[in-house]
Order: structure tokens, then C-alpha cells, then sequence
């Protein structure tokens, strides 16, 4: 996912829409039930076709040689047992650790890595790929010719991580439910691979916590959290097609962006104010770091006075548990156990 308040990032970014190849699909759905989006129809005994943001795709089946960008699009190829499907990577190493730690050091190492940034158009195709996974704002990138088109014109298929599907003609993002948006990339990739047994495994994993975390006792009212994800001038956090969205609700708290229609989005330090957060948790995103962001909390005027930066209700996760990916539910996990231990909601009972 790329920030534009980052200045090694910036040209990452770009306004402009896809006038072919796939496209964003209308209104959001409030619903948080699985779609049936993968393998909706078969083209043939080595082809299946997917609805990708709103859009019927054909890829080839299984995929053999998958390029993934970012590290939460390779933790769902980790988590539906597909790494031997995966021919290279980019932008994972931040992310290498945790994989390692969840999906195992063997697994993870065992990766081709092209670039450790976002890649450009040429790094992708000298890897010889059948099928791209990545995103907009986490590799899609019109000015540097890497894009769902003009891969398509190349004979390779694109798959669009479904948080980042484009609305309309705009930069905004995100088009269904954020755990929607999770169980149907899961299902479609585990389709596009041949593992659909490890993706639903991988669904049913999710579903069993997620109903979990909601059976826990709920706060009479919900406390208010506050993503940083980074910024000075302004803030970069996400609204509620993002995946945050879906991790503070499971965890019984209120997202304070929950009213923007969009996924990560910057807003003003006027807005963190005034949403009065209860905590602020992290993403634990280079160049800044979760002492710089704390730093930057306390000698903001109308902040460092906020209860959450006096008492130091803080909690920062790695970027693979903050963006659309399985590791979410972990940090839906971790979030709940910080508001008990901040005393914002109620304790759950001991297993």
C-alpha cells in the first residue's frame, strides 16, 4: 500500500482510471457475508473465471508461475498453501519477519524476491508470469505502465487485491465489506491456484475467530481508535472500506474514520482532534517509526493533550496485519487485548 505523504513512495501514486481491463464496481455492500466470487464459471479444464472487482476475469488453472506484490497479498498465497505456485515477489521484506514467524522461515525464504519496493513494469515481466496479484495504490501504477491492461495486451492475467477496486472515475477505493473483500480474494486466489481445500481452510480459520471476538462482552459504548499510519503535515489512516474497518470493529472499538468512503486516505490533524480518540494503534510502517509517530503525537498542539497521548494507550502491528490480508484476524486479536488491558472494554473470560 503506498502513502503519499512518503516522499520515496510519491510517484507511486497516480489519479487516472483504467479504461480497459478490469474495473471497480459500484456502491459498497454493507453485508459481511462471504460472496461467491470464486470459479463462478469455468472456461474450460485449464482456465477458470472469477468476479474481480465487479468484473467476470479468466486466468489460467492451476496458476504456475503467480508474481504477488506486497506482503499481505503473499500472506494469502502463504495461507492457502500456494507458495509453490509463486514464481518471484517484490515489496516483502519489511513484512519477512512476521511471515516468517506465521507461515514458517521455509516457506517465506523459500520466495523469490525481485525488488523490495514496488516493482516496475519490466521487473514483472522478465519474471515470466501467468498471473499478476497486486493492487491499486500497492503496485498497479498507470505511470509506470504496470497495470490489470496493459498486462492483459501482454497475455498475462491481473488479479486486483479486492480492498483496492476503484469506485468509479476518482482515487477512492474500496467497493464491498472489508472481511468480504478478504474471504473473496482468498476464494479467488485459492481458485486460480488449484488450493481451494487452503482456502478454505484459510476462510474458515478467520470466520471461526472472527465469531470469537464478537461473543466477547461489548462496551455499553464503543471506544474510539485512531489508525496513524504515518504523516506529519497531515495523517494517512484509513476509512471504511479499509481493512482496519473490519479489524476495530471485531475487536469491540469504533473506527474514527468509519464515516469516510474510502480505504487509506489522508485527513487533516483538524479531524484527529476532533474524532477525540481513545487510543491510537500503528502501523508499523517505514521511514517512520512508532517512536517518530509518538514523538509526533505529543508535541502536536490539541493532541498532546488527547487522554489516549497522556496515559500512552498505544499499540503498534506490522504492516502484513494492517492491510487487506489473513493476518488481520491476528490483529483483531492483539487490538481486543489492548482495549481490555486500557480498560475500554470489557474483559473477556479466561478460556
Amino acid at each position: 500500500m503506498i502513502r503519499p505523504t512518503l516522499p520515496r513512495l510519491t510517484a507511486l501514486l497516480t489519479a487516472a482510471v483504467v479504461a480497459t481491463g478490469l474495473t471497480a464496481c459500484g456502491s459498497g455492500d454493507a453485508s459481511d457475508e462471504p460472496t461467491n466470487a470464486a470459479a463462478s464459471t469455468a472456461a474450460g479444464p485449464t482456465e477458470v473465471t472469477v468476479q474481480n472487482c465487479g468484473t467476470p476475469v479468466t486466468f489460467p488453472r492451476p496458476a504456475k508461475r503467480l508474481y504477488v506484490n506486497d506482503g499481505n497479498m503473499i500472506s494469502m498465497a502463504l495461507a492457502i498453501g500456494a507458495e509453490r505456485s509463486v514464481a518471484a515477489v517484490s515489496s516483502m521484506q519489511r513484512d519477512a519477519p512476521v511471515l516468517r514467524e506465521h507461515y514458517g522461515a521455509a516457506a517465506v525464504d523459500g520466495l523469490k524476491q525481485t525488488a523490495e519496493t514496488y516493482p516496475s513494469r519490466e521487473t514483472v515481466l522478465a519474471q515470466r508470469p501467468d498471473v499478476v496479484f497486486a493492487g491499486w495504490n500497492y503496485g498497479w501504477d498507470e505511470t509506470r505502465k504496470l497495470t490489470p491492461a496493459g498486462l492483459a495486451k501482454q497475455g498475462i492475467a491481473a488479479y486486483t487485491l479486492t480492498e483496492s477496486c476503484r469506485q468509479g472515475t476518482g482515487r477512492a477505493r474500496g467497493t464491498v465489506e472489508p472481511w468480504t473483500a478478504l474471504r473473496t480474494d482468498l476464494t479467488n486466489l485459492g481458485a486460480i491456484t488449484g488450493h481451494e481445500d487452503g482456502a478454505a481452510k484459510a476462510v474458515g480459520d478467520i470466520d471461526r475467530r472472527l465469531k470469537a471476538l464478537r461473543a466477547a462482552p461489548q462496551p455499553a459504548k464503543k471506544p474510539t481508535v485512531f489508525l496513524f499510519d504515518s504523516g506529519t503535515k497531515a495523517v494517512y489512516s484509513s476509512g471504511r472500506f479499509g481493512a482496519p474497518q473490519a479489524i476495530l470493529d471485531a475487536a469491540g472499538a469504533r473506527n474514527a474514520l468509519e464515516d469516510l468512503d474510502d480505504t487509506w486516505t489522508e485527513v487533516s490533524w483538524e479531524r484527529v482532534i476532533a474524532s477525540k480518540p481513545d487510543a491510537f494503534l500503528f502501523v508499523d510502517y517505514p521511514p517512520q517509526s512508532f517512536e517518530d509517530k509518538v514523538r509526533v503525537l505529543r508535541a502536536r498542539a490539541g493532541v498532546k493533550d488527547l487522554p489516549a497521548v497522556k496515559e500512552g494507550r498505544f499499540l503498534n502491528l506490522p504492516y502484513a496485519l494492517w492491510t487487506s490480508g489473513p493476518l488481520n484476524i491476528d490483529a483483531a486479536e492483539q487490538a481486543r487485548k489492548a482495549l481490555e488491558g486500557w480498560a475500554l472494554v470489557p474483559r473477556a473470560p479466561a478460556d
